[in-house]
């Protein structure tokens, strides 16, 4: 009895491990590259990369783990992927110190969005059906595109969806990591994998001053806050609903908000809620009991700071790795959020066509007033309830 209750505790904890080992992987892979292009659009060196690296990654670790084990809730910060697609754009022509004073505004407005306590407030107003079916909407391209990237690496992701259900089958707690390793491993073989070019060496702190412009505020803070609350921590909301989990909605946007204040001048450039990842940490795959779940965070948390501390190696490492893989290890994870996500969005109730609505807009491409279709989703959703509910 003593073996297998060690056993059991052995399986939740790797359980765990993997989970936030794979949301790290992801999260830091998928959108690297655009943090790369946002330095160098506003005159950056590589190095500057990995500096910023280091502090999104110092910043993003110490808050998932304060917050994840102060809540007892799988709460997973990340950087605002959405929000360095629109810096590639949007910071054309101005200077890296303006550009540092934007985000140090965009920080500032998230933070009174915390204390005022306004975006808990509508949040909490949204029923649990349209949150789940805007997670949904998110999540699916990942699932879709899993299937998409079959083109170009048949072998080693047809092998990888096997091998996720095999697992599934007969060894569930160890499902996603089997599927990591045969990816890589077949990648390697496959000469996907070039890591000739890589090199170790230590990341440093660069810190900027920041040039407060009106202009760069208003077009580059305002549309990033914009962003990151709507396309970033709105999600990441319905991720925390879909789960059950009662979010520190306000309390977030603080702590996020006051932090990257403090960190805007060393590259912090926004940080928010994770929602794609978070997902991960929150599966029954990160641990049965969904109580325990808030480890899977708190591990993805010390793996950010390890990243961080060795950003500029890392770089590299991931550079190298096919982007397919990443994505597709990123859809495959998701796969039984997806499917609870749907079952909970089209569960019967008065709400059904609602969520289907809000589903069908958050997975389009929709973007109006550079705002994405998360946020439409949501309004699409809302406005059906309001026009279809029987008085």
């Amino acid at each position: 009895m003593a073996q297998e209750g060690f056993m059991t505790l052995s399986d939740q904890l790797l359980n765990r491990i993997t989970a936030g080992l794979v949301a790290v992987i992801i999260g830091f892979s998928s959108s690297i590259a655009l943090i790369y292009q946002v330095v160098i659009t506003l005159g950056g060196t590589p190095d500057l990369v990995a500096s910023w690296i280091l502090m999104l990654g110092l910043v993003m670790g110490t808050t998932s783990i304060g917050l994840s084990y102060y809540y007892k809730v799988p709460i997973l910060i990340a950087w605002s992927t959405t929000g360095a697609a629109l810096l590639i754009s949007s910071a054309q022509g101005y200077h890296l110190n303006e550009a540092i004073g934007a985000f140090m505004f965009s920080a500032l407005l998230v933070f009174l969005s915390g204390i005022t306590g306004w975006f808990e407030k509508i949040m909490n107003r949204i029923p649990s059906e349209l949150a789940c079916a805007m997670l949904a909407g998110v999540l699916v391209t990942f699932g879709i595109d899993v299937f998409n990237f079959m083109n170009g690496m048949p072998l080693v992701i047809g092998l990888m969806v096997l091998m996720y259900f095999i697992g599934k089958r007969l060894f569930a707690p160890f499902a996603m990591l089997s599927v990591l390793i045969v990816g890589v491993l077949l990648s390697w073989n496959m000469g996907h994998i070039d890591t000739s070019t890589l090199h170790w060496k230590m990341s440093e702190f660069a810190y900027i001053a920041p040039v407060f412009n009106l202009q760069a505020c208003i077009s580059i803070g305002l549309p990033l806050f914009i962003v990151t609350m709507t396309s970033q921590n709105l999600p990441g909301i319905a991720v925390l609903k879909a789960h059950n989990y009662k979010a520190p909605i306000s309390a977030t946007l603080n702590v996020t908000g006051f932090l990257n204040i403090i960190t805007a001048p060393f590259g912090a450039y926004s940080i928010n809620l994770a929602a794609i990842t978070a997902a991960i940490c929150m599966s029954e795959e990160a641990d049965k009991a969904s109580d325990k779940r808030y480890w899977a965070s708190i591990a993805a948390g010390v793996f950010y700071i390890i990243m961080a501390l060795f950003a500029a190696t890392l770089v590299g490492l991931v550079a190298s790795l096919p982007q397919a893989l990443i994505l597709a290890l990123a859809g495959i994870a998701l796969f039984g959020t997806i499917a609870n996500s749907l079952q909970q969005a089209l569960n019967g109730s008065q709400y059904t066509e609602a969520a289907i609505v809000t589903f069908l807009v958050t997975a389009s491409d929709l973007t109006l007033l550079s705002v994405g279709s998360a946020f439409w989703g949501i309004i699409a959703g809302v406005c059906t309830v309001f026009v279809t509910r029987k008085d």
